[in-house]
């Protein structure tokens, strides 16, 4: 009579091992179930679920071969009933978790593990995403687990919103995502300039130039943290801009700081296929300067009128606010023919809120404390490049 068994095996990893224990059970006539694997400093653990005949006599050939190979093996009988209620566990559902940090320590694991064991969430896969070596980087250290979970009756958003509290409490960022078709497949991504690509805000810069810069931050601040109408707070800070030369704009594009990863980030989305979009309430000056420089494939931002080489203190045609730029993301997926579910928005203001509720995946990037609240996903401690592994690339795909 068949049963079935589950054997794990392990011990040092060593070249070979899949093949022999593979071997052992072609030789028996197992059926292959399930089988997973893995290697952690050279500890492997291989397991296999599979379907036997003879279960005693395949038990003791694995048993031989393990002592041979220098390595362990424990092997359990599964009932009908157990194997029944593993397949109906397919059905669960799944999400990816993933947190990320320059170091994580075992106090932020604990707490992080112990939000999935309080909502009776298990782990069913983690992995390491950051390179080996990263962690103990002396000039940019970084960390990345991400953990495939699954439940029965899980609260998706009372779960993103425990962890996003927990992390801001436990100075980690995390993320979380459904495990769905899209998750792989993402083919849009757009980002804010000002403070997200870039680090400044230009119209700062360009208000510095012009005598006027105090008036003019305070208004940005207030702005960018929600507490003022954007396109009335624009006008305000546009009209304090009149007069200043047209000179100046070629200055501050010269001297844009990139955000860090922001380089490493377009060449890997460049590479991979992503289609790349600049949705910004500053200005298309800088963002044609980056988009010569990054490859992005659209740019939209407001267009500086300049009359006689002085600023005019106006902008030529419709204010690119909030609601602006997620009908701009709509509009760009559509003319890709690429689904809403495809697409990733990046912002730090709140007038990047309307872009990053309809995304796929919404991502307030070192972001104030009201947008942090009300996106989707946080990144508050790493580079712009932390995106990468939200899409579950490794470093080691990449560098």
């Amino acid at each position: 009579m068949a049963e079935t068994l589950l054997i794990t095996i392990y011990g040092n990893d060593q070249p070979g091992l899949t093949s022999r224990f593979a071997t052992i059970l072609a030789e028996h006539g197992a059926v292959l179930l399930d089988i997973g694997q893995a290697v952690i400093h050279n500890g492997l653990t291989l397991g296999f679920m599979v379907r036997v005949e003879d279960a005693v006599a395949s038990e003791q050939a694995i048993q031989h071969a393990a002592w041979d190979a220098g390595v362990s093996a424990r092997i359990s009988r599964i009932s009908d009933k157990l194997y029944a209620e593993w397949i109906a566990r397919q059905h669960k559902q799944r999400f990816i978790v993933t947190l990320l940090a320059p170091h994580i320590s075992g106090a932020q694991l604990a707490a992080v593990t112990n939000v999935f064991a309080a909502q009776n969430l298990n782990i069913d896969i983690m992995e390491r995403l950051s390179s080996r070596d990263a962690a103990a980087s002396k000039t940019e250290p970084r960390m990345c687990i991400e953990f495939t979970i699954s439940g029965d009756t899980a609260d998706a958003p009372a779960l993103r919103r425990t962890l996003l509290t927990l992390a801001d409490e436990s100075d980690f960022d995390i993320a979380v995502q459904a495990d769905s078709i899209f998750r792989r497949n993402r083919r849009l991504v757009v980002f804010d300039m000002d403070s997200t690509l870039i680090q400044m805000e230009v119209i700062d810069e360009l208000a510095r130039r012009a005598g006027v810069y105090d008036q003019v931050a305070a208004i940005t601040a207030s702005a960018m943290r929600g507490e003022v109408d954007f396109e009335g707070s624009f006008r305000r800070r546009m009209a304090l801009l009149k007069g200043l030369s047209a000179s100046a704009l070629e200055d501050v594009a010269a001297n844009l700081p990139l955000t860090q990863g922001t380089a490493r980030l377009m060449k890997t989305l460049k590479t991979l296929g992503y289609k790349t979009a600049i949705l910004s309430g500053g200005f298309n000056y800088f963002a044609s300067k980056l988009q010569t420089d990054l490859g992005f494939d659209y740019i939209h931002a407001n267009e500086l009128n300049v009359r006689d080489g002085m600023l005019t203190g106006e902008v030529h045609g419709q204010i690119v606010h909030g609601q602006r730029k997620a009908e701009l993301l709509r509009e760009i997926a559509q003319q890709e023919g690429i689904a809403m579910d495809q697409t990733i928005a990046v912002g730090d203001g709140a007038n990047d809120l309307p872009m990053l509720s309809i995304a796929g995946i919404g991502v307030a990037f070192h972001a104030k404390p009201l947008v942090r609240q009300k996106a989707q996903h946080s990144i508050s401690r790493m580079g712009l490049d932390a995106l990468l592994y939200l899409l579950g690339i490794r470093d080691r795909h990449v560098d």
